[in-house]
């Protein structure tokens, strides 16, 4: 099986506006797996804010508002994406998006195992191709830790800093500052990403 033993890690080391983050940085693994990906997450454990009130393992709406951390799998040429939200409680969300923001499914279910120990977690979720977008082409994630004023939020691919605007508040669907996930790299030259049953039920 070529490719099968590759894997691609990537390492958030600045804020969504390009600073460089001030704690051990959140690395995130991709792996082929049967069916689909195999992300891993290695990122350090803030407990803050507090857990969500929602069974671990299962999927839990506005999981954004808590500690988590995000990777997003777009196609380019269609602007479909798959968002996936994993915190280190063990709750998960995952989201289909057609076009910028706009969801069109929700809380699909993941299997999804977490170990957390007192200052670190490690998830490891097994993302079927079903959910990918045809022709997925960009990759970017993202973790988003603290409370209030003090609420951090970090991009692996920043907003450059000449883009920032006065004022600017964080925006993970900045699509157009998502690079190239070259998933052939991954998975073998002559992959080709497997047709999903669930995106050919959007019709546009």
């Amino acid at each position: 099986m070529l490719g099968g033993y590759m894997k691609m890690e990537f390492t958030i080391k600045h804020t969504w506006d390009g600073l460089p983050v001030s704690h051990e940085p959140v690395t995130i693994g991709l792996k082929s797996n049967n069916a689909g990906l195999l992300m891993e997450v290695n990122a350090p454990f803030f407990n803050n804010p507090p857990a969500p009130l929602g069974e671990p393992g299962k999927p839990f709406s506005r999981l954004w508002d808590y500690e988590v951390v995000e990777a997003f799998f777009l196609s380019d040429r269609t602007e479909q994406y798959l968002e996936v939200e994993l915190c280190p409680h063990g709750q998960h969300l995952l989201l289909l998006l057609s076009g910028k923001r706009r969801i069109w499914k929700e809380e699909l279910p993941l299997e999804f195992e977490v170990t957390r120990m007192k200052t670190k977690w490690e998830g490891k979720a097994h993302l079927p191709w079903n959910y990918f977008p045809p022709c997925t082409n960009k990759f970017n994630a993202f973790a988003i830790h603290g409370s209030g004023e003090e609420r951090k939020y970090e991009a692996l691919y920043p907003v450059p800093r000449h883009e920032l605007q006065e004022g600017q508040k964080p925006d993970f669907h900045r699509l157009e500052f998502f690079k190239d996930l070259n998933l052939k790299g991954l998975m073998g030259e002559d992959w080709k990403q497997p047709e999903s049953d669930i995106w050919k039920s959007l019709t546009n």
